[in-house]
């Protein structure tokens, strides 16, 4: 039996815009929210911070609000099987330089910066941009159910 697996992510934000880090694997390229597994023993804030120094080098005590929303992503029938967790937290980059950034996750291949307008359309997995687009810091936490992007 598959057991769920839990992931931690953040919504990281500077100017109105969201960081987003491009992901390839298995031949297929997605954006997602940076963030990763959380480990046997780790606390979600402890995964999360080891996530976003791993993959953004951001290794200082980034403030984090939330989770402001959670989202599972389940594969449908035919496809290999995989059941996600995902917790999102947010923070505020501030003046953060992504210039320099080299992730130590093989998978990521580069970091951007997009605006709600741009989230349209971009392949985002989970596909949550319309909770990006509209999220304000101080919502409240929001279940965004089930929801597969191929």
């Amino acid at each position: 039996m598959i057991e769920p697996r839990i992931r931690v992510s953040a919504v990281l934000r500077r100017e109105g815009r969201v960081l987003l880090c491009r992901q390839e694997k298995d031949g297929d390229a997605y954006w997602l929210l940076p963030g990763g597994g959380v480990e046997y023993g780790e606390s979600l804030a402890e995964a999360l911070r080891r996530e976003l120094e791993e993959e953004c080098g951001i290794a200082d005590d980034l403030p984090l609000e939330g989770p402001v929303c959670v989202v599972e992503s389940i594969a449908p029938p035919g496809v290999r099987a995989k059941h996600v967790v995902h917790i999102v937290f947010a923070g505020y980059l501030g003046g953060r330089s992504l210039e320099a950034v080299t992730s130590k996750d093989a998978a990521i291949r580069g970091h951007r910066l997009f605006g709600g307008e741009e989230l349209q359309g971009l392949p985002v997995h989970p596909p949550i941009q319309r909770f990006l687009a509209r999220w304000q810091p101080g919502d409240p936490v929001v279940y965004l159910g089930a929801m597969w992007a191929p």
